[in-house]
């Protein structure tokens, strides 16, 4: 990936992540990380919850009606020809560590 488009997908998630504390009103919500695609037109917001599972699917379909808004604010803040469309995804990295580390413990291997 392009050195430029990383930049970018980190400015809108720090832009995003701004955003995100005036619209997310219960729990906690927070942006892993963004995938821009090569032509700018999209970026996968990857969001994670302290919960995770289903309150992570839950609060990423909640944020895809509130997509304008974040894209006005990275407009306001971000100097871009186009604002991406903004998809919003859950982020179960954590749940999937959990399930790794549990069969893990299952097996009885021992950490060093």
């Amino acid at each position: 990936m392009n050195k430029n488009i990383q930049r970018l997908a980190e400015d809108i998630k720090r832009e995003i992540s701004v955003t995100m504390r005036e619209v997310v009103t219960e729990g906690i919500v927070s942006v892993s990380h963004c995938e821009l695609s090569n032509d700018l037109s999209y970026c996968k917001v990857f969001i994670s919850t302290y919960e995770g599972g289903e309150k992570t699917v839950h609060e990423a379909e909640k944020l895809k009606t509130k997509a304008g808004l974040f894209k006005k604010h990275i407009n306001a803040r971000i100097r871009m020809r186009k604002i991406p469309e903004l998809i919003f995804l859950p982020d179960n990295s954590l749940d999937y560590y959990d399930k790794i580390t549990g069969i893990i413990d299952e097996l009885g291997i021992a950490k060093k």
